[in-house]
Parts: structure tokens; sequence; C-alpha cells
């Protein structure tokens, strides 16, 4: 039995008691992902139209299991410069988030992590069922405080913490305070990171190298001052000891005054990831010449502190996005997606799930994803604005995600081959005017379902629909 099957039978396991010996707090940075320079736009890669038997329609064939969807794509991130508001934590316990990485954005490396926080974080992984994932300090840091902090975490206190990362996008250090940080020092440093923390514990899962803006352009994605790629160095130098292969990727801001996207262009970001995962499976197998699992540890829109705007990461449209893209990495088989992040307050910017009084509408993907099922069933779509994905659940049911990106309502014919029609039918629809409620399933599907029925899509909206 592998290390990340193990971790992932433990998630329900996740956590363990408050105590523990405190330290001195350090002051809280806002909890800002590390991205500091206005990212390479990339070409988005052109829709091409998936055959689906069903022209300018959706296809499902049941018959095709992809194989199990890892549990640990529902995951964000936390950090120690903020707290779930009290009144909040029902509805964040809700969330049923199954990866919690810690601390999340620039706090990691610019900050050493205290026992007391490592207690406290933990406590919260158990209440939130999450499994955790724990970032050492790089930047300023030693291999020695790393494997001190996983022999506090792991032996002293027993937590059995399976995943830790070291660092948080070092292909940034270099234009931040660390001005002859190359790809060549970070491989050294990981390395005896690495290994300082195996001896301690043989068992955990290295998640790395978190690099940031990673894209589907090689052309474009982080180099050293060298002009050496970031990600093929890393794993030329420790793809024999990293388990999970880890990137990050805000789309938004791409110009220099830093505007936040239009709804257009959030639209048509989405699709970028059906060319993001694959090149770097493309780039794990070319250089190391075997499958790793990937993971994507900070993921939003807009890096920015971007706020209020029509499609900023605190928006309905965001949530919309949001949706299709996490649809995407399932179906790209990911391993982990690590959403950034789980609260935003005042002027943090708008990336939270929570904020400071309320939900964000990125919440209510969740709460959808949350009845999607366990088992990834084969869904086409030859309609560049409108996604479907497919599942089976535990019960039995058959279940289908539409997502449709377009401001329009649309009908559109729906085939699904290899399954028999039941009556029995659970719909629920996520849009302006229903937050992932019930709806009477005849208001999004022809029923019973035929070789001539239509789905009925409002715009801009999620569906999701169980059939048994």
């Amino acid at each position: 039995m592998n290390k990340i099957l193990i971790a992932v039978i433990l998630l329900s396991l996740a956590g363990c008691s408050q105590a523990g010996e405190s330290m001195p707090n350090t002051p809280a940075p806002t909890g800002t992902p590390t991205v500091t320079s206005t990212p390479t736009a990339t070409s988005l890669p052109t829709f091409t139209p998936v055959p689906t038997a069903v022209p300018g329609g959706l296809y499902v064939d049941a018959a095709q299991n992809l194989g199990n969807i890892s549990p640990l794509v529902y995951g964000t991130n936390y950090g120690p410069w903020v707290s779930v508001p009290y009144e909040l934590l029902p509805q964040a316990e809700a969330l049923k988030i199954t990866y919690l990485r810690y601390p999340g954005g620039e706090h990691g490396d610019n900050f050493d992590l205290t026992r007391l926080q490592i207690d406290q974080y933990i406590s919260f992984c158990k209440q939130m069922g999450a499994l955790p994932n724990i970032s050492v300090r790089l930047k300023n840091g030693t291999p020695e405080k790393a494997a001190e902090l996983v022999r506090y975490t792991n032996i002293e206190k027993g937590y059995n913490v399976r995943y830790w990362s070291i660092g948080n996008e070092p292909s940034l250090f270099a234009s931040a305070e660390r001005i002859d940080y190359d790809s060549q020092r970070y491989n050294q440093e990981w390395r005896a990171y690495a290994e300082a923390m195996l001896a301690v514990d043989p068992d955990l899962i290295l998640v790395g190298p978190d690099i940031h803006q990673f894209t589907s352009s090689s052309a474009n994605n982080p180099k050293d001052a060298g002009g050496l790629d970031w990600m093929e160095e890393f794993l030329k130098a420790n793809g024999d000891l990293v388990d999970v292969v880890s990137i990050h990727r805000y789309p938004f801001p791409t110009g220099r005054d830093n505007a936040p996207p239009a709804i257009e262009e959030l639209r048509e970001n989405s699709r970028e990831w059906d060319a993001i995962i694959p090149l770097l499976r493309q780039v794990i197998r070319a250089t190391t010449g075997r499958d790793i699992p990937i993971a994507v540890t900070e993921i939003n829109s807009n890096w920015s502190h971007a706020i209020g705007g029509e499609a900023t990461p605190d928006s309905f449209y965001n949530a919309i996005w949001w949706g299709d893209v996490l649809g995407r990495l399932i179906r790209q088989r990911v391993e982990i997606v690590a959403h950034f992040v789980l609260v935003s307050k005042g002027n943090q910017g708008g990336w939270g799930l929570l904020e400071s009084y309320g939900l964000r509408p990125s919440y209510y993907v969740y709460m959808l994803y949350q009845k999607f099922g366990s088992e990834l069933i084969y869904a086409s779509s030859d309609h560049p604005d409108v996604s479907v994905y497919a599942a089976k659940r535990q019960d039995g049911a058959l279940t289908l995600m539409f997502v449709n990106l377009g401001p329009e309502p649309i009908d559109i014919p729906l085939r699904i081959d290899d399954f028999t029609s039941s009556v029995d039918v659970e719909a629920w629809l996520f849009d302006q005017d229903h937050f992932a409620e019930v709806v009477d399933e005849a208001t999004l599907l022809d029923l019973p379902l035929d070789a001539s029925s239509l789905a009925h899509l409002p715009g801009q909206s999620m569906a999701l629909v169980a059939l048994r």
C-alpha cells in the first residue's frame, strides 16, 4: 500500500489534541499569495468540439467508468493570519473540506511556525474533517528547523501528518529578497530539507515544488535568471524524492495596471486547464520516466487584492468559473486541489470561501460537489460555453454536473448511453436566484430521458442532477 493511499484512508482520522507547548507568537501578515510579478499572458487553447454523438450537445456514457475521483480535490488553504468567525463555524464544517494546506500563501516563508500554531491547526483539521498539509519555512529557514517541526508534530505529539511541503513559490525568491536565488540553489536546499525531514519520519508524503504560475505554455513557464525551467530542473534533481508534483496558478490580472478581468475574459479562461495538466504530465514523464500524482496547491482567478468587481474572486461569476475549473481538474485526474483560501476578511482580498460576516458565492460550489460522487464517468460536450461532468455515487446514483458559463439560458441536447432511466431524480441549482438549492428536476431535464431529451440550463449557472 503506497503512502498516498494510506493518507487518504486516514482522512477521517485527521486531527488530534489542542494541547501542546507554546512558543512566542510572531506577528501575522495578511494572507496574500506570493505572486509579486505580473504573469505572462498565454494564449488559451482553441476550443475544439469533442465528438458527442449529439451534435451541439452533451453526451454521457454510463458504461465508461474512468476510476475513482481523489477525495483530496476538495481542499483549500488556511493560515495563522486568519480564523473562521465563531458564528460561521457550522457553515465552515458543512463545506466538508478534505485537505487543508497550512500556512497558505507567503506566511510560511516569512515566519517560523510555532508549536501552539501547529496544535491549533491540527485541532481545526479534526474539526473540519480534513487531512493536514504543513509547509515548512525555506527562506531564512534551516533543514534542522524543518526536521524539528516534523519531530514535534509526528513523534512528540503523534499527529501523524503525512503531507509536507518545503517553501512556497521559490520561483519568486529571486525577485524578492534573494537576488542570487536560482533553481540549482533551490534544488540543493529542497533535497537537504527533504532528507532531514525523512530521517525523522520516513513515511512523509512530500509535495513540491509549489512554483508560481505554471501555465499551458512551456516557453512562458517560470525560468530562473539563467533561463533554466524551474519545474524541469526540480524534477531532474528531486524527482526521486517528491511524491506529489505541485503547481500554483492565478490567471489574472495579466496587465500592468492589475485590472481585474471582465466576465467574458474569465469565461474564456477555464478551458486552459485542459492543456495545463496534460503539459505537466508530459514534463513529469519526460524528466523522471514515470507518472507522479499532481497537485494544484494554490488556485483562484486573481492573485491581487481585487474585490467588488463583476469577475473578482468574491463575485458570483467567479464561483461559476471555479465550478467549471474544478470539474476539469477532476476530469484531468488531479490528486489534490487546494483553492485559495478558506477565509479572507476586510482588505485581504476576495479569495475566501468565507468572509467576516457571511459566505461568498464560491462556497456553494463545494455544496454541489459534495453530492457529485466518487467514481468518474465519461462525459463530454461540444458546446464552448456548456460543460457536463458525470460520476457515480455509493448509493448507485448517476450524477450529472452541468455548468453554463454563458450569459443566456440554453436548451441543449443530452444523450446518456447504457443507463436505464429512473423516476427517482433529484436536482439542485446554483445561479443568481438559487444557492445550491433543491429544484424541480423537470425544470432542468426532459423526463423520462430518451434520445430527444434536452437539458434546460439557466444562464451563468451550475446544476447537479442525480438519477437512480
